[in-house]
Protein backbone atom coordinates (compact mmCIF):
# COMPACT_ATOMS: atom_id res chain seq x y z
CA UNK A 1 0.00 0.00 0.00
CA UNK A 2 0.99 3.28 -0.73
CA UNK A 3 0.08 5.89 1.34
CA UNK A 4 -0.15 9.79 0.42
CA UNK A 5 0.80 12.02 2.66
CA UNK A 6 -2.05 14.91 2.71
CA UNK A 7 0.96 17.06 3.65
CA UNK A 8 2.95 16.76 0.12
CA UNK A 9 3.17 20.09 -1.66
CA UNK A 10 0.52 20.80 -4.98
CA UNK A 11 2.85 21.36 -7.66
CA UNK A 12 0.11 23.36 -9.56
CA UNK A 13 -0.87 25.21 -6.50
CA UNK A 14 2.77 26.66 -5.81
CA UNK A 15 2.53 27.88 -9.57
CA UNK A 16 -0.83 29.45 -9.49
CA UNK A 17 0.79 31.27 -6.45
CA UNK A 18 4.06 32.40 -8.20
CA UNK A 19 2.05 33.53 -11.22
CA UNK A 20 -0.07 35.80 -9.36
CA UNK A 21 2.86 37.20 -7.53
CA UNK A 22 4.90 38.14 -11.14
CA UNK A 23 1.00 39.21 -12.45
CA UNK A 24 0.48 41.20 -9.17
CA UNK A 25 4.07 43.31 -9.63
CA UNK A 26 3.78 43.70 -13.54
CA UNK A 27 0.31 45.50 -12.59
CA UNK A 28 2.58 47.42 -9.69
CA UNK A 29 5.12 48.54 -12.70
CA UNK A 30 2.25 48.65 -15.35
CA UNK A 31 0.00 51.22 -13.49
CA UNK A 32 3.11 53.36 -12.65
CA UNK A 33 4.11 53.32 -16.27
CA UNK A 34 0.42 54.50 -17.20
CA UNK A 35 0.70 57.12 -14.61
CA UNK A 36 3.89 58.28 -16.08
CA UNK A 37 2.98 58.92 -19.58
CA UNK A 38 -0.77 59.97 -18.53
CA UNK A 39 1.32 63.05 -16.50
CA UNK A 40 4.13 63.41 -19.81
CA UNK A 41 0.73 63.71 -21.71
CA UNK A 42 -0.63 66.70 -19.60
CA UNK A 43 2.61 68.58 -19.89
CA UNK A 44 2.88 67.64 -23.70
CA UNK A 45 -1.20 69.62 -24.32
CA UNK A 46 -0.11 72.73 -22.99
CA UNK A 47 3.38 73.22 -24.21
CA UNK A 48 2.67 72.32 -27.86
CA UNK A 49 -1.36 71.52 -28.95
CA UNK A 50 -2.79 74.44 -26.73
CA UNK A 51 -0.49 76.92 -28.31
CA UNK A 52 -0.91 75.28 -32.12
CA UNK A 53 -4.63 75.57 -31.56
CA UNK A 54 -3.86 79.39 -30.32
CA UNK A 55 -2.54 79.96 -33.50
CA UNK A 56 -4.04 78.01 -35.62
CA UNK A 57 -7.92 78.69 -34.69
CA UNK A 58 -9.49 82.06 -34.06
CA UNK A 59 -12.18 81.20 -32.83
CA UNK A 60 -12.60 80.58 -29.13
CA UNK A 61 -15.80 77.83 -29.66
CA UNK A 62 -14.15 76.25 -32.44
CA UNK A 63 -10.95 75.92 -30.96
CA UNK A 64 -12.61 74.81 -27.02
CA UNK A 65 -14.50 71.36 -28.83
CA UNK A 66 -11.43 70.75 -30.89
CA UNK A 67 -9.54 70.93 -27.56
CA UNK A 68 -12.18 68.82 -25.92
CA UNK A 69 -11.71 66.53 -28.44
CA UNK A 70 -8.26 66.24 -27.97
CA UNK A 71 -9.04 65.42 -24.51
CA UNK A 72 -11.21 62.63 -25.45
CA UNK A 73 -9.39 60.70 -27.86
CA UNK A 74 -6.09 61.22 -25.60
CA UNK A 75 -8.03 59.36 -23.02
CA UNK A 76 -9.75 56.46 -25.05
CA UNK A 77 -6.27 55.73 -25.84
CA UNK A 78 -5.32 55.97 -22.10
CA UNK A 79 -7.86 53.58 -21.30
CA UNK A 80 -7.13 51.21 -24.20
CA UNK A 81 -3.51 51.15 -23.13
CA UNK A 82 -4.33 50.72 -19.34
CA UNK A 83 -6.54 47.24 -20.69
CA UNK A 84 -3.70 46.67 -23.40
CA UNK A 85 -1.04 45.90 -20.17
CA UNK A 86 -3.03 44.49 -18.01
CA UNK A 87 -3.54 47.02 -14.81
CA UNK A 88 -7.58 45.91 -15.91
CA UNK A 89 -10.59 45.34 -17.96
CA UNK A 90 -13.58 47.03 -18.27
CA UNK A 91 -16.90 47.04 -20.35
CA UNK A 92 -19.55 49.90 -21.04
CA UNK A 93 -23.13 49.04 -21.07
CA UNK A 94 -25.86 51.52 -22.75
CA UNK A 95 -22.85 53.35 -23.98
CA UNK A 96 -25.72 54.57 -26.69
CA UNK A 97 -27.40 56.71 -24.41
CA UNK A 98 -24.34 58.82 -24.10
CA UNK A 99 -24.42 59.73 -28.11
CA UNK A 100 -25.87 62.39 -27.51
CA UNK A 101 -26.16 66.47 -26.85
CA UNK A 102 -26.19 68.49 -23.59
CA UNK A 103 -26.61 65.70 -21.13
CA UNK A 104 -25.73 65.92 -17.57
CA UNK A 105 -24.22 63.17 -16.05
CA UNK A 106 -24.23 62.21 -13.33
CA UNK A 107 -21.98 59.17 -11.52
CA UNK A 108 -20.62 57.42 -8.43
CA UNK A 109 -16.95 57.79 -7.86
CA UNK A 110 -15.68 54.91 -6.79
CA UNK A 111 -12.22 55.34 -8.53
CA UNK A 112 -9.72 58.01 -9.73
CA UNK A 113 -9.58 57.51 -12.84
CA UNK A 114 -13.44 57.64 -13.36
CA UNK A 115 -13.33 60.90 -15.27
CA UNK A 116 -10.80 59.30 -17.88
CA UNK A 117 -13.05 56.53 -18.50
CA UNK A 118 -16.09 58.93 -18.81
CA UNK A 119 -14.90 61.24 -21.16
CA UNK A 120 -13.11 58.52 -23.42
CA UNK A 121 -16.91 57.27 -23.35
CA UNK A 122 -18.63 60.80 -23.96
CA UNK A 123 -17.80 63.63 -27.00
CA UNK A 124 -18.07 67.36 -26.01
CA UNK A 125 -17.41 66.45 -22.04
CA UNK A 126 -17.15 69.16 -19.51
CA UNK A 127 -16.80 68.65 -16.32
CA UNK A 128 -16.30 70.63 -13.38
CA UNK A 129 -12.69 70.28 -11.94
CA UNK A 130 -11.21 71.45 -8.12
CA UNK A 131 -9.41 75.14 -7.97
CA UNK A 132 -5.84 72.97 -6.87
CA UNK A 133 -6.14 70.92 -10.33
CA UNK A 134 -6.38 74.28 -12.80
CA UNK A 135 -3.10 75.39 -10.82
CA UNK A 136 -1.38 71.68 -11.32
CA UNK A 137 1.29 71.92 -14.33
CA UNK A 138 -0.06 68.12 -15.47
CA UNK A 139 -3.40 68.98 -15.62
CA UNK A 140 -3.68 72.82 -16.28
CA UNK A 141 -3.15 72.66 -19.89
CA UNK A 142 -6.55 70.08 -20.36
CA UNK A 143 -8.82 71.81 -18.17
CA UNK A 144 -7.48 75.06 -19.78
CA UNK A 145 -7.48 74.05 -23.10
CA UNK A 146 -11.13 72.66 -22.75
CA UNK A 147 -12.63 74.94 -21.14
CA UNK A 148 -13.55 72.88 -18.02
CA UNK A 149 -15.48 74.65 -15.43
CA UNK A 150 -13.51 75.97 -11.87
CA UNK A 151 -15.75 74.95 -8.75
CA UNK A 152 -13.67 78.27 -7.13
CA UNK A 153 -16.63 77.75 -4.53
CA UNK A 154 -18.58 81.11 -6.18
CA UNK A 155 -22.10 81.87 -6.87
CA UNK A 156 -21.48 81.97 -10.78
CA UNK A 157 -20.99 77.78 -10.69
CA UNK A 158 -24.58 77.17 -11.18
CA UNK A 159 -24.66 79.87 -14.22
CA UNK A 160 -21.83 78.05 -15.44
CA UNK A 161 -22.85 74.94 -15.54
CA UNK A 162 -26.33 75.83 -16.79
CA UNK A 163 -24.32 77.58 -20.26
CA UNK A 164 -22.26 75.04 -20.55
CA UNK A 165 -25.36 72.47 -21.34
CA UNK A 166 -27.02 74.66 -22.99
CA UNK A 167 -23.90 75.43 -25.34
CA UNK A 168 -24.45 71.55 -26.31
CA UNK A 169 -21.59 70.23 -23.80
CA UNK A 170 -21.84 67.25 -22.10
CA UNK A 171 -21.65 67.48 -18.66
CA UNK A 172 -19.98 65.28 -15.92
CA UNK A 173 -20.68 66.16 -12.38
CA UNK A 174 -19.84 63.19 -9.66
CA UNK A 175 -22.42 64.31 -7.09
CA UNK A 176 -20.43 63.05 -4.03
CA UNK A 177 -18.01 65.16 -4.01
CA UNK A 178 -15.28 63.07 -3.82
CA UNK A 179 -14.52 59.48 -4.16
CA UNK A 180 -16.88 57.17 -2.73
CA UNK A 181 -15.02 56.16 0.76
CA UNK A 182 -14.53 52.03 1.31
CA UNK A 183 -16.74 52.58 4.61
CA UNK A 184 -19.23 54.39 6.05
CA UNK A 185 -22.68 56.20 4.57
CA UNK A 186 -22.40 57.80 0.74
CA UNK A 187 -23.64 60.89 0.91
CA UNK A 188 -24.47 62.86 -2.27
CA UNK A 189 -24.29 66.82 -2.63
CA UNK A 190 -27.44 68.54 -4.14
CA UNK A 191 -25.35 70.96 -6.06
CA UNK A 192 -25.91 68.75 -9.02
CA UNK A 193 -29.76 68.27 -8.22
CA UNK A 194 -29.88 71.74 -8.27
CA UNK A 195 -28.22 72.00 -11.88
CA UNK A 196 -30.89 69.66 -13.12
CA UNK A 197 -34.14 71.30 -11.25
CA UNK A 198 -32.75 74.81 -12.05
CA UNK A 199 -32.45 74.12 -16.04
CA UNK A 200 -35.59 71.29 -16.05
CA UNK A 201 -32.32 69.18 -17.66
CA UNK A 202 -33.15 65.67 -17.06
CA UNK A 203 -30.19 63.29 -15.35
CA UNK A 204 -28.60 60.91 -17.34
CA UNK A 205 -27.05 58.40 -14.15
CA UNK A 206 -24.00 56.16 -14.36
CA UNK A 207 -22.90 53.70 -12.07
CA UNK A 208 -19.19 52.42 -12.29
CA UNK A 209 -18.82 49.57 -10.31
CA UNK A 210 -14.95 47.45 -9.84
CA UNK A 211 -14.54 44.45 -9.11
CA UNK A 212 -12.23 45.18 -6.57
CA UNK A 213 -11.08 48.65 -5.32
CA UNK A 214 -8.65 50.31 -7.42
CA UNK A 215 -7.46 53.35 -6.84
CA UNK A 216 -9.90 54.80 -4.35
CA UNK A 217 -9.65 57.26 -1.35
CA UNK A 218 -6.51 57.42 0.28
CA UNK A 219 -4.96 54.47 -1.26
CA UNK A 220 -1.74 55.04 -2.94
CA UNK A 221 -0.90 54.04 -6.53
CA UNK A 222 1.03 51.09 -6.06
CA UNK A 223 -1.25 49.48 -3.82
CA UNK A 224 -2.95 47.10 -6.68
CA UNK A 225 -6.01 44.67 -6.14
CA UNK A 226 -4.53 41.12 -5.75
CA UNK A 227 -5.90 40.45 -9.14
CA UNK A 228 -6.59 42.56 -11.85
CA UNK A 229 -10.26 44.45 -11.58
CA UNK A 230 -13.10 44.59 -13.84
CA UNK A 231 -14.61 47.87 -14.34
CA UNK A 232 -18.75 47.61 -15.30
CA UNK A 233 -19.49 51.24 -16.36
CA UNK A 234 -23.47 51.44 -16.71
CA UNK A 235 -25.25 54.15 -18.17
CA UNK A 236 -29.04 53.83 -17.09
CA UNK A 237 -32.41 55.42 -18.29
CA UNK A 238 -32.82 59.14 -18.14
CA UNK A 239 -33.88 60.64 -14.49
CA UNK A 240 -36.58 63.57 -15.45
CA UNK A 241 -36.91 66.15 -13.34
CA UNK A 242 -40.01 67.82 -14.58
CA UNK A 243 -42.33 65.56 -12.38
CA UNK A 244 -40.16 66.78 -9.04
CA UNK A 245 -40.34 69.90 -10.05
CA UNK A 246 -44.14 70.12 -10.36
CA UNK A 247 -44.91 68.75 -7.48
CA UNK A 248 -42.39 70.33 -5.37
CA UNK A 249 -43.64 73.96 -3.68
CA UNK A 250 -39.97 75.31 -4.36
CA UNK A 251 -36.84 74.22 -5.89
CA UNK A 252 -34.82 73.77 -3.08
CA UNK A 253 -37.89 71.00 -2.03
CA UNK A 254 -37.61 69.35 -5.68
CA UNK A 255 -33.37 69.43 -5.37
CA UNK A 256 -33.84 67.42 -2.11
CA UNK A 257 -36.19 65.34 -3.94
CA UNK A 258 -34.17 64.66 -6.61
CA UNK A 259 -30.75 63.82 -4.71
CA UNK A 260 -32.83 61.27 -2.79
CA UNK A 261 -34.14 59.75 -5.97
CA UNK A 262 -30.85 59.77 -7.59
CA UNK A 263 -29.36 58.05 -4.10
CA UNK A 264 -31.22 55.32 -4.65
CA UNK A 265 -30.81 55.01 -8.50
CA UNK A 266 -27.23 55.70 -8.49
CA UNK A 267 -25.96 53.21 -5.86
CA UNK A 268 -27.83 49.92 -6.77
CA UNK A 269 -25.58 47.50 -8.23
CA UNK A 270 -25.41 47.18 -11.91
CA UNK A 271 -27.29 44.02 -13.89
CA UNK A 272 -25.54 40.57 -14.54
CA UNK A 273 -26.02 40.47 -17.95
CA UNK A 274 -22.93 41.12 -19.75
CA UNK A 275 -23.04 44.01 -22.27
Amino acid sequence: MVVVSSSAPVVGGGSAVVGDRLNRCWRVLATGLCFTIFGLGGLFVPCLVYPALLLCVRSNERRQHLSQAVIHYSFRWFVALMRFVGVLSYEVRGSERLQRRGLLILANHPSLIDVVFLISFVRHADCIVKAALARNPFTRGPITAAGFITNSGGAELLDDCLHSLRAGNNLIIFPEGTRTPLQGQVRLQRGAAHVAVKGRIAITPVHIHSSLPMLTKGTSWWKVPQRKPHFTIEVREDIAVNPFCDAAHSEVLAARQVTEHLSEQLFREPSRASA
